[in-house]
């Protein structure tokens, strides 16, 4: 029997870590503090090109928080590996339509997941310091990587899909399944797709109000 337990915690205990890790960092929309850029994680898109539920949800979170100055800048990351496939611009388009000035909307077209795109951020994009948006059940997941790979981040979470239960149900069990991935990706310092540095972001602030 102790030896069941053992092997259990030891299976849970990169969600553990996980959840440790992101402790202190996550908060409500209302209360998180200011930063320059709030990153937003794709999350499909459909066949006409508009974002999917999940993914308008993280779209209006980072709205809300750039039209309350919490952020001022938005870096969408998302996955373009194929030319029919392009979630970063629908995200920005989603975006622009409600009102954000493109000039402040950045895209990622190469975060094909959350580890991937944290490297990004930091790597190619030059964040240091970002609000990183998901749903409630994933900003765990994304603010310990972020954090780890060296971005200072604080995440809010969006619990507005509630009412798709199964839905997010499954998305919170995936957590428990992705959570080794990302203890392995930190470990090993796998590098993602990055090629140069890019200014997109570095202009897009410098082009905002102090």
């Amino acid at each position: 029997m102790l030896g069941v337990v053992a092997a259990g915690v030891l299976a849970l205990s990169p969600y553990l870590w996980v959840r440790a890790a992101s402790a202190g960092h996550i908060y409500d929309p209302q209360e998180v503090p200011t930063a320059p850029v709030a990153i937003v994680f794709g999350a499909g898109i459909r066949a006409d090109g508009t974002p999917m539920t999940f993914l308008q949800a993280r779209l209006d979170l980072a709205r809300d928080l750039y039209q309350r100055g919490k952020v001022k800048a938005v870096l969408v990351t998302g996955d373009n590996r194929t030319p029919d496939y392009d979630e970063p611009t629908a995200m920005r388009n989603y975006l622009v339509s409600r009102g954000v000035p493109a000039s402040v909307v950045v895209r990622d077209f190469a975060g094909r997941d959350t580890y991937d795109s944290c490297v990004r951020a930091s790597k190619v994009f030059g964040v240091t310091r970002a609000i990183v948006v998901s749903q409630g059940y994933h900003v765990p997941r994304v603010v310990t990587v972020c954090r780890a790979v060296g971005v200072e981040a604080d995440g809010v979470g969006d619990w507005s899909t509630r009412a798709l239960w199964g839905l997010q149900r499954g998305g919170a069990l995936r957590e428990v399944a992705a959570s080794p991935k990302a203890v392995w990706d930190v470990l090993t310092g796998r590098e993602p797709i990055l090629g140069p540095p890019e200014d997109a972001l570095k202009n897009a602030l410098a082009g905002t109000d102090p």
